[in-house]
């Protein structure tokens, strides 16, 4: 649960002091390749997954 509060703090930070950015960024990331967007997810799964290895 902690991981949890930590993930969602940090994503909030974006759309709390830069909503203008926030929302030029999330049609940026709409218009891109569905497989560009599946690897980014990947990656990001691997390296999460990898940290929790690492440190636990």
């Amino acid at each position: 649960m902690i991981a949890l509060g930590i993930v969602l703090i940090i994503e909030g930070i974006g759309p709390l002091l830069f909503p203008n950015r926030w929302r030029a960024y999330l049609k940026e990331i709409s218009n891109q390749n569905q497989q560009l967007l599946q690897r980014l997810g990947g990656g990001l799964v691997t390296a999460g997954v990898v940290l929790l290895i690492i440190f636990s």
